[in-house]
């Protein structure tokens, strides 16, 4: 079963209580060795709402095993990526951190401040591409978009404490 295939199947469920199971399904039909570190690893993605880079990773993973190195760490974030489980995200300061990977083709909505992530459909904004592509002489073959700004909890922060 593919990763969009559960999605799509669990829309609307609560996300917390299945995601990793499903995860560690999917990576065991693929091939890979379920270990300690994997299961540790796929917990902390699959439950954050918040991108996280490796390193950020790593730290949390210590806590629970501390032989971990952050290069199993990297190691295993490149294959949840190669399985389409999480997805890269580019931020401004050129560093790369990751989230969940959505059901289908959507974009991301990240908070700089706390580092919150949500993706948002873009249906109207196939459109606007292709008109570009067109006018420029492109055939548009892909797009990434993502977006970033300050979410509500952020924003109540800076408007109650504006230091």
């Amino acid at each position: 079963m593919k990763w969009n295939e559960i999605l799509n199947k669990r829309k609307g469920k609560s996300m917390t209580n299945w995601i990793n199971q499903d995860w560690l399904k999917i990576l065991q039909e693929k091939g890979f060795r379920i270990t300690k570190p994997l299961r540790i690893i796929t917990d902390i993605l699959a439950s954050s709402n918040h991108i996280l880079n490796p390193t950020q990773v790593y730290l949390e993973a210590r806590e629970e095993y501390p032989k971990i190195g952050l290069v199993t760490v990297y190691r295993t974030m490149e294959k949840l990526e190669e399985a389409g489980l999480i997805e890269r995200v580019h931020m401004p300061d050129g560093c790369q951190s990751f989230f969940q990977a959505a059901a289908g083709h959507q974009h991301l909505l990240i908070c700089t401040k706390c580092s919150k992530a949500e993706y948002f459909e873009g249906d109207n904004l196939g459109t606007l591409f292709n008109r570009t592509g067109q006018s420029f002489g492109y055939e548009i073959t892909n797009h990434w978009l993502q977006l970033f700004g300050l979410c509500q909890d952020c924003q109540l922060k800076h408007t109650n404490n504006p230091t």
